[in-house]
């Protein structure tokens, strides 16, 4: 199944891959002429030494040298062709290589928000890179080898038989035991393959985890325990590794051996057949030097099946991760402008189905309100506002806005007309000024630092190395918590919601800055509705409503 799917990722090329077909069977076709045409010089230099030894004629160097002038010029040609192949291959693969790295991209995107919370980040990094290289490394050189080699393996074993019909069914006797031998090693081997790259997923997951969370492992003096989390899957990984690789790797010196078996019998055979005048000199060195080329070949064949191995394992978890339900989005309505009144009747949500977190939710919210949610940790207060974005689909009941279901329109439909500032900020690598326009795109200089004096965080970039222009590193670690935390606010600003959702928006700013974020939260809350999530009273202190929740459910208001 997983080279059906790799052969139909690579059938848009297939006016090329023929190209390389026909390359590499030219190439191959000017290459095996060549140890004939040594064949005949060697029988030129044999009888010409012969008739002088009993002067019985001149040596005929005119001929040997049209013979070496034909071998210059086809082994020239066949070096071409098989660049050019190569060339071509090379192209092909990494162009399907690039289209699997968009496809993995676009789909992520369109993937649930379930699937990463079971999924880590390691793990889908894993698939984009080290899945996806393995591909096409393995691809391109297997694919280039395969051509090369089956090409050479049926035109050298066309010539043998010209040769003598009798010495290749000699030479080619063993060969059904290696095939044999073989194909036994690669059904063992593949599942060893599947393993060796879960296992690096897993170890990149881990990687991945320790690096981000460095701070804390040091802080609780949790190294030697994710030591023994890496040792154990580096441990896996390398049994796994190392099986394949070895057993993968038998296959090469196997057939070489039996070639080199056969490569004897035939010279065997071929000097009886020369002493009773069957064959000449010429053709026995000819024989030999194709049967030293159709055991290499065969060799580098059973090589190339461990590459093989290798790529379909990699392409089976790329495939597996492309085919992962996505979300659907199968209405064209437009929400155009929301007014922002907001109802939830009778929602019923569990991220697992077995245990609920929201049983019957239940509210009405009228435009330009302002409705704080309070309750213990675990309550569904972050819950309730994940699925109002459809960052999550409801089990039960409805969610609407303006009166209608928001489950008939689009989810990038939807929350273009949300702002969200939530308690754990998130950066990206970049300059102040882009993280503030990531609220909206298309917005000017201008209106980035009107949003960054809404937010009360203008003076603070002003000091700060470079300004708006200061770059933020990957971990957001060059800027406070609460610098962070005005930036998003100044992004929500930018975005100019008609809803709005704060969820512990001014947990991680000092009291001082909270008062002045305060200001500014209550200015770009004027007119908008907006759910406050908050443990602080001073930031609900102005709510219209107050909504206390409890194991999923309203049980004060």
């Amino acid at each position: 199944q997983t080279a059906k799917l790799l052969f139909k990722k690579l059938s848009p090329y297939k006016i090329s891959i023929i190209f390389a077909l026909i390359a590499t069977i030219a190439s191959t076709v000017f290459a095996i002429i060549g140890p004939s045409l040594i064949g005949s010089a060697t029988t030129t230099i044999f009888n010409g030494l012969t008739d002088r030894i009993q002067q019985k004629g001149s040596f005929d160097y005119k001929a040997l040298g049209d013979i070496l002038i034909t071998l210059v010029l086809l082994y020239t040609l066949s070096s071409l062709l098989m660049f050019i192949q190569n060339f071509i291959m090379s192209t092909v693969v990494q162009k399907m290589s690039y289209t699997l790295r968009s496809d993995i991209s676009e789909k992520i995107d369109r993937l649930p928000m379930k699937t990463f919370d079971q999924t880590t980040h390691g793990e889908i990094l894993s698939r984009i890179t080290n899945d996806i290289d393995t591909l096409s490394q393995n691809l391109g050189q297997g694919m280039n080898q395969s051509l090369a080699s089956l090409a050479t393996i049926i035109g050298v074993f066309v010539m043998m038989i010209r040769i003598s019909l009798v010495m290749t069914l000699v030479a080619i006797l063993l060969f059904p035991i290696a095939l044999i031998l073989s194909s036994s090693i690669i059904r063992r081997t593949q599942k060893l393959f599947v393993a060796q790259q879960k296992s690096l997923g897993e170890s990149n997951g881990l990687i991945e985890e320790a690096y981000g969370g460095h701070d804390v492992i040091k802080a609780f003096n949790a190294e030697p325990d994710m030591q023994k989390k890496f040792e154990r899957i580096n441990g896996e990984l390398y049994d796994s590794a190392w099986k394949s690789q070895f057993f993968s790797g038998l296959m090469g010196p196997i057939m070489m051996g039996i070639g080199d078996v056969g490569y004897v019998l035939a010279a065997l055979f071929g000097g009886y057949l020369a002493i009773i005048g069957a064959i000449t000199v010429g053709d026995i060195q000819a024989f030999i030097q194709y049967m030293r080329t159709f055991s290499q070949r065969i060799g580098q064949t059973a090589q190339v099946t461990g590459l093989f191995q290798s790529t379909m394992a990699a392409a089976e978890r790329v495939f597996d991760f492309l085919a992962l339900e996505e979300e659907h989005d199968h209405s064209e309505a437009s929400l155009h402008e929301v007014h922002g009144s907001v109802a939830f009747d009778h929602v019923a949500f569990s991220y697992i189905p077995e245990k609920p977190v929201i049983r019957d939710f239940s509210i009405h919210i009228e435009q330009g309100q302002r409705i704080a949610i309070v309750g213990p940790t675990g309550a569904g207060k972050t819950t309730i506002v994940k699925l109002l974005m459809r960052f999550y689909d409801i089990d039960k009941g409805t969610i609407r806005i303006d009166n209608q279901d928001i489950s008939s329109f689009s989810r990038s439909d939807v929350r273009r007309h949300m702002g969200m500032v939530l308690q754990d900020t998130w950066l990206f690598n970049g300059t102040i000024r882009d993280n503030i326009r990531y609220g909206r795109l298309d917005a000017t200089e201008e209106e980035i630092i009107e949003a960054a004096k809404a937010a009360r965080i203008d003076h603070v970039i002003q000091t700060l190395p470079g300004g708006y222009d200061m770059i933020i590193n990957e971990e957001s670690s060059n800027i406070s918590q609460g610098q962070k935390q005005l930036i998003t606010i100044a992004r929500a600003f930018l975005s100019n919601p008609s809803i709005l959702i704060l969820d512990e928006a001014t947990s991680s700013v000092d009291t001082r800055t909270e008062i002045l974020v305060k200001e500014a939260i209550t200015h770009l809350m004027h007119g908008r509705t907006s759910f406050i999530i908050a443990h602080r009273l001073s930031t609900i202190r102005d709510a219209d409503s107050i909504l206390v929740m409890r194991d999923g459910d309203v049980v004060e208001q």
